[in-house]
């Protein structure tokens, strides 16, 4: 794409993409139709910064973190149904999600979901994880 014909309301835009995918669970079989899936992207990286293997891989990362986080905060939290919507209360909430998703995460924990579950069933479990530590038992002296 010439510099001097940029995209109107994209200035810096350098290239635009054809992406083209197909849709498979991890073991490659492919989900629904076996049907080309189009998209297309816009960045202001110049074509002779990053070759096309660079560019979809740089793509394939953001899906990655798309895939890690957000889906896991809209299935595992629910967070789209979420009703807190007022004052500060969703950024609090998202902070939280964020929260519990790393320290499940730094705790090797393949499945979010299955973890959180576990935290349910042991109260101790979270305290735990915030802390890297296991509570100990105090004893309450008798009055």
């Amino acid at each position: 794409m010439p510099e001097k014909d940029p995209l109107p309301g994209f200035e810096s835009a350098r290239q635009m993409l054809l992406i083209a995918r197909r849709r498979s669970d991890l073991s490659g079989t492919p989900l629904g139709k076996d049907e080309a899936e189009f998209s297309f992207a816009i960045t202001s990286v110049p074509p002779e910064a990053m070759s096309a293997e660079e560019l979809a891989a740089a793509i394939r990362g953001h899906w990655g973190i798309e895939n890690r986080a957000h889906w896991v905060r809209d299935v595992t939290f629910d967070e789209d149904r979420s009703r807190i919507r007022s004052g500060s209360g969703p950024q609090v909430m998202a902070t939280l999600r964020n929260l519990a998703i790393t320290l499940h995460r730094l705790a090797g924990s393949p499945n979010i979901a299955a973890a959180v579950r576990g935290c349910c069933q042991r109260s101790t479990r979270a305290f735990e994880l915030l802390c890297g530590r296991t509570p100990s038992k105090r004893v309450v002296p008798a009055v």
